[in-house]
């Protein structure tokens, strides 16, 4: 005769056991139906019909786990249909590659190339639109050439467009003479596409590295779509500086040749940044900010890479750019001193202000 333990602690590890399995169907299930909808072709029609089938595939096994149905008449071969489908599924999704041929948007046609000759590097494709909205622009796709001996400051610029944990990132690297080159990792919409954090999950965009004007790719989060942008004056030694630089265009020449997804969590305009400067300077920890960019700041001041003689609060209100990039625009067209312009009353890491400025709050 069983023990009164064995009693009940069997039926209890029997229990656990159906209920973590119906929960990984059900997790299972949820994430085949999205990537259904995202990524199988077809008309609309077609699309519901198989994503319907599938999840009512999924409830059956989840049903037929938890033991619903009559123990003697239990439908034994609805899990492992389940779980046929679920490879065939994963089949499915692995013949799913990106491409760089597609029908890009105006802003997306191009991704930057480099030719490097010692410390001259020649870029190609820097992007340098003038933004009067959205939907309206003037194109500039130019060659510019630039001397690595000269490059002086590295900046990061937080553009925050739903709310204070998200955040697009970028990067601009300054000179000697004036001129900021930004380097932004982007999705690279398709024309007519829109932007989908769900989507980014499934492989619904390709990746991009865009090198661009100040003018270009600042202005337009300020100026034209109105995002909060904050800049910040990053204390990035010359030399790590320098291959951070030339790091990004590696990115490019890599995903000029082999085309990359962008996946929201694990592959943005955040995590390949991160990924590129730890290659750089090893043993910089894994944070939450990492992934919540919109606290990327607060990540980089403990670190201490940012001026620390003052709060991050003053940082970010001396940073808050919007009011001087507005300032800066002449009928819609920036100033030719739009990068000083931004940059006044922002702290360099030294702890001195840009052109002994006033912050713009």
């Amino acid at each position: 005769m069983p023990s009164p333990a064995r009693r009940w602690w069997h039926p209890l590890l029997r229990w656990t056991w159906r209920s973590l399995a119906a929960l990984f169907v059900v997790l299972a299930t949820l994430w085949g139906t999205l990537a259904l909808w995202y990524q199988l072709p077809g008309p609309v029609a077609l699309v519901v019909t198989v994503m319907t089938g599938w999840a009512l595939l999924g409830l059956a096994a989840v049903a037929a786990t938890l033991g619903v149905f009559d123990a003697r008449r239990r439908p034994r071969a609805i899990p492992w249909a389940w779980l046929a489908a679920s490879m065939v599924l994963l089949l499915w999704w692995q013949t799913i590659t990106p491409h760089g041929d597609l029908d890009w948007a105006d802003d997306m046609a191009h991704l930057p190339r480099a030719e490097i000759e010692g410390d001259r590097v020649t870029i190609y494709n820097v992007r340098h639109f003038d933004w009067q909205t959205r939907e309206r622009y003037t194109q500039r796709w130019e060659t510019r050439t630039y001397d690595l001996s000269e490059l002086e400051s590295t900046d990061l610029l937080v553009s925050y467009w739903m709310g204070p944990a998200i955040a697009h990132t970028l990067v601009s690297f300054g000179f000697r003479d004036g001129r900021q080159l930004v380097f932004s990792v982007e999705i690279r919409r398709q024309r007519g596409e829109a932007f989908s954090a769900i989507g980014g999950f499934f492989k619904q965009f390709e990746l991009a590295l865009i090198a661009a004007d100040e003018h270009d790719i600042v202005r337009t989060r300020s100026n034209v779509r109105e995002e909060e942008v904050y800049l910040y004056r990053v204390a990035l030694p010359e030399a790590a500086a320098r291959q951070l630089f030339l790091a990004y265009l590696d990115e490019a020449d890599a995903l000029r040749d082999t085309p990359a997804f962008y996946n929201t969590l694990t592959s943005n305009c955040t995590t390949l940044v991160f990924d590129m400067v730890k290659r750089i300077i090893p043993g910089l920890p894994g944070d939450y900010r990492l992934l919540l960019s919109g606290y990327l700041p607060d990540y980089l001041f403990d670190l201490d890479a940012l001026d620390t003689s003052r709060s991050l609060l003053e940082l970010k209100s001396r940073g808050h750019i919007n009011s001087r990039a507005r300032a800066a625009d002449n009928g819609g067209h920036a100033l030719p001193d739009f990068s000083a312009a931004i940059r006044q009353g922002v702290p360099a890491p030294d702890g001195h202000l840009i052109d002994t400025g006033t912050p713009n709050e």
